[in-house]
């Protein structure tokens, strides 16, 4: 089975951030990930991680205002200098917490700008920030994100995630392709896990419809695990879901999954 790590962003939400580690280790898990650690001093999440034991695989560069709506700048060709800061503190925190991969949101495309201009500023800050981690053995990743929950959003498929990459041509930028995500913009998940697996650096999975914890939706995934250790996937996959009733209730997929 792969390694599995707890969305601290998403699970344990019943105590506060600094105490979901310890929970996320009673769980069974070995590894974590979550959004933003910007709100924390490094040190205090650092303590957690090496207190109970855990792995840091990935957290996200700043993307703005959060709570404003606001889901990344990398788009918009007016915030490069704001979004190089960002990236430049995204490294500190990285360096600190001994996580190797770095996920940059693209951004909601604004109004008054064109997708050829979107995706060309988008382009220049992943290289700019690719060419930042690649002295530290840092990957950058890039994610699609289903229009559904997410409209406006730059980043929609795999194949345009595909072509960027492509395009950037930067050794450590890689695709982070979350299965909730793509099945409500695509569906052909098997077909395309395997045709993408080069490029995939990182796994996020939540079940549809509702974005919950697997088994309560449509997609098999015993099926994609068993697809995924077939295929020799390295990387982790992150539980980015929402449960529905409270963490631990909802974590019988991952005893049937081991």
């Amino acid at each position: 089975m792969p390694t599995f790590a707890a969305n601290l962003s998403m699970l344990f939400t019943e105590v506060p951030f600094l105490e979901r580690f310890a929970l996320a280790r009673q769980a069974g898990f070995t590894a974590v990930e979550f959004l933003f650690p910007y709100d924390f001093p490094a040190a205090d999440i650092r303590a957690q991680l090496d207190q109970h034991q855990l792995s840091l695989v990935l957290h996200n560069l700043p993307c703005g205002d959060w709570n404003a709506g606001e889901r990344g700048m990398a788009c918009d060709p007016r915030r490069a200098a704001e979004f190089q800061q960002g990236a430049q503190l995204a490294l500190g925190y990285a360096l600190a917490l001994g996580v190797k991969q770095l996920h940059c949101m693209a951004g909601i495309v604004p109004a008054d700008i064109t997708p050829e201009q979107a995706r060309a500023a988008y382009i220049e800050q992943l290289r700019c920030a690719a060419d930042l981690f690649a002295p530290h053995g840092i990957k950058l990743l890039i994610e699609p994100i289903n229009h559904f929950d997410m409209p406006g959003y730059f980043l929609k498929g795999s194949a345009q995630a595909s072509a960027i990459i492509a395009d950037c041509g930067r050794e450590n930028l890689f695709l982070q392709y979350d299965i909730y995500h793509m099945q409500r913009m695509e569906g052909e998940l098997s077909n395309t896990i395997r045709a993408l697996l080069p490029l995939i650096a990182h796994i996020q999975i939540a079940d549809t419809p509702g974005r919950h914890e697997p088994g309560t939706g449509e997609i098999n995934y015993p099926f994609l695990f068993k697809l995924l250790d077939e295929l020799g996937y390295a990387g982790a996959v992150g539980c980015e879901y929402r449960p529905r009733a409270d963490t631990a209730s909802g974590l019988g997929w991952l005893a049937a999954a081991g």
